[in-house]
C-alpha cells in the first residue's frame, strides 16, 4: 500500500469516483464476464468538460452507457433504462430534472450533483417526486464533489464552462463590489475544497497577504475546518481514509496571484503542448483543425471549398504525446519524422498481414472485428491493430506539427521566444527591441505587443528609442495604437510594480539540425533556429521551492499559514512544519498557462520522489490574457 495521498494521481483519483458514480455509486466488480446494466448518462456542460478529458466514449461503452446527452436538450422517454444524471446544483437543472420527473422518463434515477446541494433544492426534487408519483424512482441522491477538471496527472482548472465569473477580468475589475468579489471567492472555494475531497487530504495552506489568493486561503481554511469539525459528517474521515492511504506527511498548498508574474503568460514558447495552446485552438486535451487550409485556390467564380474542422485528442494513453509534450518543438519535429520513418518500413507489414487476413480492401475498424483461430491469423489480428493504432498516433502528430510549424516559421516565433528569454533573464540584448518590432515580416501586431510588454514589465521601463519611433509605428494598427497609448503605462505600472525575478537563463542556439534532415521530409526547419532550453524557475515555481523546502526569502517570508486541523485556528506566519514538504499542490488564482506547468514538471523532475501538482482558475493563452487585462484596467479603451 503507498503511504502517499498524491501517489495515486488526482487524475486516477477523479476517475475512479466518476466510474463508481457510473457504476450507481457502487465500486465497479473487476473481471467478471457479466454484461454491464444497460443506462443513460444525462450530464450538464459542466459534466461533460469533467468527463470528456478522463473517460472516452468507449470507455463509457464499456461501463453500459448506452447514450449521453445533455439535460437541456430534447430527449425522447426511454421508460425500463435507469438514469445517471451528473450535474450542478443550479436552479435551471433541479427545474428540468424536476420536468424529467413529472415526464416519467426513464425507469429509476441517479441523481449526482456535481457540487454539495443545498438543503432547500433537495426539499424541490423530492416534492416534485412526490407530485410526479415517483418517489421510488428516485433511486440515489448523491454529492460528488468533483468540480474541478482534471487534465494531467498532475493538473488541474476549475471550470471551462462560465468561466468568465472566476475570471482574471472579473476579479482585477476596479469597480469590483465586495458582494461580487465574495461570489467569485466562494466559486473558487467550492471547487477546491471538491479537490482536496477527492484528493483525500487536508492540507497545511499558504499564501501571500492582501490579494486574492489571501481571499481564497482565508475562505478555504473556514471551510476545510468546519468539515472537519462535524465528525460525523466529516468527508476526511471516510473509507477514502482507510489505512494504507494516510501520508505521514500532508501536502502543502500554496496559493499564488497572477499578478506576481505578468510576463510568463504573455512570453512566447518553445515546448510542444504549451505551442499548441498558444497558437492552435486547444481545449481540454483537443485541438480543433481546419483541414485543408493552404490546399490550392479553388477556380475563379466556382465556390470556395469548405474547410472542414478535424478535432484531435492528446490523451494520456499517447505514448508520444507523453513523452514529447514538453520537449523543446525541433526535438518533437526530429521525433515525428523518426516515428514517421519507422512506420514506412513497417508499411510492408501492414500490407502483409492484411493480405493474410483477405483485408487488402477493408475498412480498418473492420478488422477488429475478426476472430479465427488459424495461428497465421492470430498474430495479423494482434499485430494489425497495434500497427493501425500508431499510424493513426503519427498521422495526428504530423499535422499538428505541421501547423504549429507553419506558424513558427510565419511569424519568426523563435525570434521572439530567444529574444524574451534573454529578457527575462537579463541577459545581453544582441539587437535592439526596435529592429524586431519595426520588421514587417516578423510576427503579428499581437507578438509585437507581447514583445513591447515584456520589455516593459522586465525593465520597468518603455524603451526610448521605440518611443521616438512612435510615428512610423503607429499608423493605422490598432495595436501599435494601444502599445504607445499612455494608459497601457497606467495598467501594466501597476502590475509590473513589483519586478519578478526570472533567473539567470538564456537559451543556447544550436546550428539547424545535427541531422540532415531527408528531403520527403514533412519537417524543413530552414531558417527556424534549433534553441535549446536551459533550465531556469519561473516565479511561481521559485515562490512554491521556498516554501517546500522550508527556505527564508524575502520574497515569501510573510506568507500566512493556515492548518485547518489545528481546532483554535491561531494564525502565524511561523509554520510549525519545519521539515520540508515531499508534496505540493500550486494553484494560480487569476488564471495559468502551460508554460507556468511545464517549468514546475521541470523542477519535480529534478527533485528526486517529490511531487507537485499545478493548478490554476482557468487556462488562458497570451492572446486570451491579454484580452482580459485590457477589460480590467483600461475599461475606457475600446481598442481591439
Amino acid at each position: 500500500p503507498t503511504t502517499s495521498k498524491m501517489a495515486a494521481s488526482v487524475r486516477e483519483k477523479q476517475t475512479v469516483a466518476l466510474k463508481r458514480m457510473l457504476n450507481f455509486n457502487a465500486p465497479p466488480l473487476k473481471n467478471t464476464a457479466a454484461e454491464p446494466v444497460w443506462k443513460v448518462l444525462i450530464y450538464d456542460r459542466f459534466g461533460q468538460d469533467i468527463i470528456s478529458p478522463l473517460l472516452s466514449v468507449k470507455e463509457l461503452r464499456d461501463m453500459g452507457i448506452t447514450l449521453h446527452l445533455l439535460l437541456h436538450s430534447d430527449r425522447d422517454p426511454i421508460p425500463d433504462v435507469p438514469a445517471i444524471y451528473f450535474v450542478m446544483p443550479t436552479e435551471e437543472n433541479i427545474d428540468r430534472i424536476c420536468q424529467d420527473l413529472r415526464n416519467q422518463l426513464y425507469e429509476s434515477y441517479y441523481l449526482n450533483f456535481i457540487s454539495a446541494i443545498s438543503r432547500s433544492k433537495l426539499e424541490d426534487i423530492a416534492s416534485a417526486a412526490l407530485a410526479a408519483n415517483a418517489v421510488s424512482q428516485v433511486t440515489k441522491v448523491f454529492d460528488q464533489y468533483l468540480n474541478f477538471i482534471t487534465l494531467e496527472d498532475d493538473m488541474f482548472i476549475l471550470c471551462h464552462q462560465n468561466k468568465e465569473l472566476i475570471s482574471y477580468h472579473a476579479i482585477n475589475r476596479p469597480d469590483i463590489q465586495d458582494t461580487d468579489m465574495d461570489a467569485i471567492m466562494d466559486t473558487i472555494v467550492d471547487s477546491l475544497f471538491c479537490f482536496f475531497v477527492t484528493l483525500g487530504a487536508v492540507p497545511i495552506i499558504r499564501c501571500p497577504r492582501g490579494n486574492a489568493a489571501e481571499m481564497v486561503a482565508v475562505k478555504l481554511d473556514k471551510k476545510l475546518r468546519e468539515n472537519l469539525r462535524d465528525a460525523r459528517n466529516s468527508l476526511f474521515t471516510g473509507d477514502s481514509m482507510a489505512a494504507g492511504q494516510f501520508s505521514f506527511q500532508r501536502p502543502l498548498f500554496v496559493l499564488a496571484d497572477r499578478n506576481v508574474d505578468m510576463a510568463t503568460p504573455l512570453h512566447h514558447t518553445w515546448t510542444y503542448q504549451a505551442l499548441i495552446h498558444d497558437v492552435l485552438d486547444f481545449h481540454l486535451n483537443r485541438v480543433m483543425m481546419e483541414e485543408g487550409a493552404g490546399a490550392e485556390p479553388s477556380p475563379a467564380g466556382a465556390r470556395p471549398k469548405k474547410k472542414s474542422r478535424k478535432t484531435y485528442d492528446l490523451t494520456a494513453a499517447d505514448k508520444f504525446w507523453q513523452k514529447h509534450k514538453g520537449s523543446p518543438f525541433p526535438e518533437v519535429a526530429e521525433s515525428v519524422q523518426e516515428e514517421l520513418d519507422t512506420y514506412r518500413a513497417q508499411e510492408d507489414e501492414v500490407k502483409r498481414l492484411k493480405s493474410i487476413m483477405g483485408l487488402e480492401g477493408e475498412d480498418e475498424g473492420a478488422i477488429s472485428m475478426l476472430s479465427d483461430n488459424t495461428a497465421k491469423l492470430t498474430s495479423a489480428v494482434s499485430s494489425l491493430p497495434e500497427l493501425l493504432e500508431k499510424k493513426r498516433l503519427i498521422d495526428l502528430h504530423t499535422n499538428v506539427a505541421t501547423a504549429v510549424l507553419d506558424h513558427i516559421k510565419s511569424r519568426k516565433l523563435d525570434v521572439y521566444f530567444e529574444y524574451e528569454e534573454k529578457l527575462m533573464s537579463k541577459s545581453t540584448l544582441d539587437k535592439s527591441l526596435l529592429d524586431i518590432i519595426s520588421d514587417p515580416d516578423a510576427g503579428t501586431p499581437e507578438d509585437k505587443m507581447r514583445l513591447f510588454l515584456i520589455y516593459y514589465i522586465t525593465t520597468q521601463q518603455a524603451p526610448t528609442e521605440v518611443r521616438a519611433h512612435e510615428t512610423e509605428l503607429n499608423g493605422t494598427d490598432k495595436v501599435h495604437r494601444l502599445v504607445f497609448n499612455q494608459q497601457i503605462d497606467k495598467a501594466f505600472t501597476k502590475m509590473a510594480s513589483t519586478p519578478a525575478n526570472y533567473g539567470n537563463s538564456g537559451v543556447k542556439p544550436m546550428g539547424l539540425f545535427s541531422r540532415v534532415m531527408n528531403t520527403g521530409s514533412q519537417f524543413v526547419m530552414e531558417g527556424v533556429k534549433n534553441l535549446v532550453l536551459k533550465q531556469h524557475n519561473l516565479p511561481v515555481t521559485r515562490i512554491l521551492d521556498n516554501l517546500m523546502e522550508m527556505k527564508s526569502h524575502p520574497e515569501t517570508d510573510d506568507y500566512r499559514y493556515f492548518d485547518p486541523k489545528m481546532l483554535r485556528g491561531s494564525e502565524s506566519s511561523i509554520p510549525r512544519n519545519k521539515n520540508p514538504f515531499q508534496e505540493a499542490i500550486v494553484f494560480v488564482v487569476g488564471g495559468g498557462n502551460y508554460i507556468e506547468y511545464q517549468n514546475l514538471v521541470d523542477y519535480t523532475k529534478s527533485k528526486q520522489g517529490k511531487k507537485v501538482v499545478y493548478g490554476c482558475s482557468e487556462l488562458f493563452n497570451s492572446a486570451q490574457f491579454i484580452k482580459q487585462v485590457r477589460a480590467a484596467d483600461c475599461s475606457d479603451m475600446m481598442l481591439l
